[in-house]
């Protein structure tokens, strides 16, 4: 599919206005050329960034409620699903605190150089999840190709609290780690499949509790 077929098909499935469209184009641009010294995508998902990236950042828009109020984005990396969530919940006018939580000094650095060339209200926290004196309390809690979810649900459970729901991006081995996974946790999800992609899903966990 060529660029101007994603965008339309992006457009179609979103809709979202010319607004948001251009501003995740100015995105694509300074992610392309960011791209060329720190590896933020990957290669082959160049030529495919709207559907790749965008689209499937953009399902995490259908998961917030009226009610919620604030979401963290952790290991934000090149700003998926945070900065494509941002751009759309500041258009609609959907009062939204977003923190992009990002380990690695230089990525952290494009994101804080992105959110203000895009104009958003974005925070970026350049820190591990491991180092948080205060537990995170965002409303949600979005992880997106961060870690597999053995290594992320102990991490959750120690570092977090109070909040609403867990959203996770899951690949072709998501129901096998799920398996794993329910062993250890009683984890009360909702799962749907990916709309960019039939072998992945994205789980909504609303209930998490290590089993005794």
């Amino acid at each position: 599919m060529d660029r101007s077929s994603q965008i339309d098909t992006f457009t179609r499935l979103s809709q979202v206005s010319r607004e948001t469209i251009t501003s995740l184009k100015k995105y694509e641009n300074i992610l392309i050329e960011a791209n060329k010294k720190l590896n933020l995508i990957g290669k082959s998902t160049i030529s495919n960034i709207w559907q790749r990236h965008f689209l499937d950042s953009f399902q995490v828009v259908d998961f917030i409620e009226e009610n919620d109020k604030s979401l963290i984005d952790i290991g934000s990396g090149a700003g998926f699903p945070g900065i494509v969530v941002a751009i759309v919940t500041k258009d609609r006018k959907i009062p939204f605190k977003i923190k992009l939580l990002e380990k690695s000094n230089k990525k952290a650095k494009f994101l804080k150089e992105l959110v203000k060339n895009l104009g958003l209200k974005v925070e970026v926290i350049n820190k591990n999840l491991h180092d948080f004196e205060n537990k995170i309390s965002e409303d949600i809690l979005v992880s997106r190709a961060f870690k597999p979810l053995e290594k992320f649900l102990p991490l959750i459970h120690s570092q977090t609290h109070n909040w609403k729901k867990i959203i996770i991006f899951m690949g072709k081995t998501g129901q096998r780690e799920l398996d794993q996974a329910s062993k250890s946790w009683d984890i009360k999800y909702k799962q749907r499949v990916s709309i960019t992609n039939s072998d992945s899903s994205i789980i909504e966990i609303y209930n998490l509790k290590k089993k005794i």
